[in-house]
């Protein structure tokens, strides 16, 4: 996979465009989930073995065997299906799109690995209700619960932040034709814009790039 380079302060600046993506589509989101994602993005940004390995497989089967792991590791193995389908649908939308795999079907996969896990935590905690001292205590966020019920909305940001961190890259010929080829494949007004800012103009068809 290949590294993203980016400011300092890897958190800073993932926080700052996940911000600015999350208010770009109006998506609800707590400050909780907005610092998973954080989180999620530092992880990919640097990526470990086991991280470039989590979709070696079909995402069918990953999801099948993580269900079907013991229960010390089941919670770890649906939260990574969960990170890595997120993480491959923002940034890797357009493979995704021409793998010849709905991606309606995809999103549902990764949203599933995350209600599975989520509701391993409620059982853990017992989710019984407060006692009566604690019942005007917010109860914890469930952050693996909003992720799941609004994975595509949070796909999307993931693809801003993707489009916007490739457009902040471009600095060479070879990563401006890297941008203009995003845009080809998905057709993103956040790409086109950033390469007008360039002073190209992308137009489909015959025309080419101007």
């Amino acid at each position: 996979m290949t590294q993203i380079a980016i400011s300092p302060s890897m958190s800073e600046y993932f926080r700052a465009v996940l911000e600015e993506a999350i208010r770009g589509r109006n998506v609800d989101a707590s400050t909780a989930a907005s610092g998973y994602l954080v989180g999620l993005l530092c992880d990919y940004a640097h990526p470990s073995d086991d991280a470039e390995s989590r979709l070696n497989r079909p995402i069918t089967f990953l999801l099948r065997d993580a269900l079907q792991a013991p229960p010390a590791e089941r919670f770890q193995r649906l939260r990574a299906l969960g990170d890595g389908v997120l993480y491959a649908a923002g940034f890797f939308a357009e493979h995704v799109e021409q793998s010849g795999v709905d991606r309606g079907y995809v999103l549902g996969v990764g949203a599933t690995a995350y209600r599975h896990a989520a509701a391993m935590l409620r059982i853990g905690r017992g989710d019984a209700p407060p006692p009566a001292e604690d019942a005007r205590r917010e109860p914890p966020v469930d952050v693996l619960g909003e992720l799941a019920d609004k994975y595509e909305c949070f796909a999307g940001v993931l693809t801003d932040v993707a489009d916007g961190t490739l457009a902040r890259g471009a600095r060479d010929e070879r990563s401006v034709l890297r941008l203009y080829e995003r845009w080809r494949k998905s057709g993103s007004s956040l790409l086109a814009s950033e390469l007008g800012a360039l002073g190209i103009v992308p137009t489909r068809g015959k025309g080419g790039v101007h």
